[in-house]
């Protein structure tokens, strides 16, 4: 048979795809072309010597075609050499490794996806051209990965960016030292960071601001770097603090923000361009000494916190986070849940266990039913703190947590403890108590026995999708930024 006659595919390529076969088959082409030069043969004289047409002997050294294992035999006798010999994996020389992953580019996905007509590799083409061949083909095909990232990806990259922040526990020091060099040089000597303190903090970076309201519905802000200008809405949302978006919008150029390279630079750039905007409003002097004086009183909340620098309770919970372990001491964990339960954003240093996907990605994962981040949407009362303690199976945990609205629906934003560190917490007396075992199922996620029973098989609930569960990420620079609308608007307001 023709199959028991082939060389075997265990051989040729440990991959099933043909593509992977037949960039191995190019290995094997270029050795049997390397050898036969060698040997100082033409093309004609192994045909000849392996009774072929010289077109078959020219298919198998460009690699086009798979030679039988008996044909194999009679090359290797033809070119005094073993069969072993050509089915080594490595190239003959530098210049085949060349030619070999230039043929390997053009038959690929990418360069076949845009209609290219195929270049012949021969020995007329000098090295320096086949590598900027290779290298083109490189970069576009590492431009088509990143700007057409799967949810895989951005969920891997959200699970490396979170290890990345508790392995410094949150905190930047590099951060806060340009946060305190902006504040003094705008003169801010203590207390809450006014707007006007905000904008004057603009000015002094050679910005001006400029309410509009046409501004691409895409955004939040848009920064003219040409002119010096930001662009921001008329109309402020209610949740929303009106001093965030002038300073986000600087804080990327005090960054030294460039164009992301990747979504894992985008989310890096977007958790550093939030620290810094906290660290301003909630200035690190000011903020350590108001948690250490509530520390050594047994009181700290995020409620005074908030209060105190006139900020979000979200920003306030956030900012703690940044200053916890770094300049108290206090291991903590922070959760952002929507209300359908679905996590949102999440970080921990305190060993306590988020439900997580196999790439220990936790955004867009269920937190469990008992968990104070939970079980806060069922108090009536929306303007006090709810305090629960929870038992899990990796301890027990203290929470503080509060509900806050936004146009998607409510969430809610908790700070939790471990019980070790919970007595330097108002709250901390609560007789709220829950116990909770997941990831194991019958904690919360299988339905109770009475209602399976009588329910089972007797529904078909049709689920709210999301839209982005099997599209690609957003393409683009800026990922989910309309650049055409972006580039439109900067044209009609720039100054003529």
């Amino acid at each position: 048979m023709v199959l028991a006659d082939a060389v075997p595919r265990s051989l040729l390529s440990a991959a099933p795809e043909d593509e992977e076969a037949g960039l191995d088959a190019l290995t094997l082409g270029r050795r049997i072309r390397d050898l036969r030069t060698i040997r100082k043969m033409t093309l004609d004289a192994l045909a000849t010597a392996i009774e072929r047409a010289p077109s078959q002997v020219s298919m198998i050294e460009n690699g086009k075609r798979e030679p039988r294992l008996s044909m194999l035999r009679t090359i290797a006798a033809a070119l005094g050499t073993t069969v072993d010999d050509l089915l080594k994996t490595d190239a003959p020389s530098e210049r085949a490794a060349l030619e070999i992953a230039v043929e390997r580019a053009q038959r690929g996905p990418v360069f076949t996806a845009l209609g290219l007509p195929r270049i012949r590799v021969s020995k007329g083409q000098s090295d320096e051209t086949l590598q900027t061949l290779l290298t083109l083909h490189n970069e576009i095909e590492r431009l088509h990965r990143e700007r057409a990232a799967t949810p895989e990806e951005a969920r891997r990259a959200n699970a490396e960016l979170r290890a990345t922040m508790r392995s410094r526990d949150n905190y930047f020091p590099e951060l806060e030292a340009q946060a305190l060099e902006l504040l003094t040089a705008v003169g801010h000597t203590g207390g809450p960071v006014s707007h006007q303190v905000v904008a004057d903090m603009a000015s002094h970076l050679g910005y001006s601001l400029h309410y509009v309201g046409d501004l691409p519905h895409s955004t939040r802000s848009v920064t003219d770097k040409r002119n010096g200008r930001i662009y921001l809405p008329t109309t402020q949302s209610a949740s929303r603090d009106s001093r965030s978006p002038i300073l986000q919008a600087f804080a990327s150029h005090l960054c030294g923000h460039g164009e992301p390279k990747s979504y894992a630079d985008f989310l890096r750039q977007r958790v550093e361009t939030n620290y810094l905007t906290a660290a301003i409003l909630l200035p690190e002097k000011d903020t350590v000494k108001l948690l250490t004086e509530a520390k050594n009183l047994r009181r700290i909340s995020m409620e005074d916190l908030r209060d105190a620098f006139a900020v979000s309770y979200e920003t306030a919970a956030h900012r703690f986070t940044n200053l916890a372990t770094a300049r108290l001491g206090i291991p903590v964990h922070f959760m952002k849940v929507h209300e359908s339960g679905t996590m949102i954003k999440a970080y921990e240093n305190d060993s306590v266990r988020f439900p997580s996907d196999a790439l220990g990605a936790v955004e867009g994962s269920t937190v469990c039913r008992n968990w104070t981040a939970r079980t806060v949407f069922d108090i009536e009362d929306r303007f006090s703190p709810w305090y629960q303690y929870t038992d899990t199976p990796s301890g027990t945990f203290w929470c503080t947590s509060r509900i806050e609205k936004a146009k998607e629906g409510d969430y809610s934003v908790s700070v939790g403890v471990p019980f070790t560190h919970v007595k330097w917490f108002r709250g901390r007396e609560t007789s709220n108590r829950a116990v909770s075992l997941c990831p194991d199922e019958s904690c919360c996620r299988r339905a109770p026995a009475d209602l399976t029973d009588r329910w089972a098989g007797q529904s078909w609930p049709a689920a709210r999708t999301p839209t982005s569960l099997l599209a690609a990420l957003p393409t683009g620079t800026y990922p989910g930024v309309d650049q055409t609308e972006v580039y439109q608007f900067l044209e009609a307001h720039s100054p003529r």
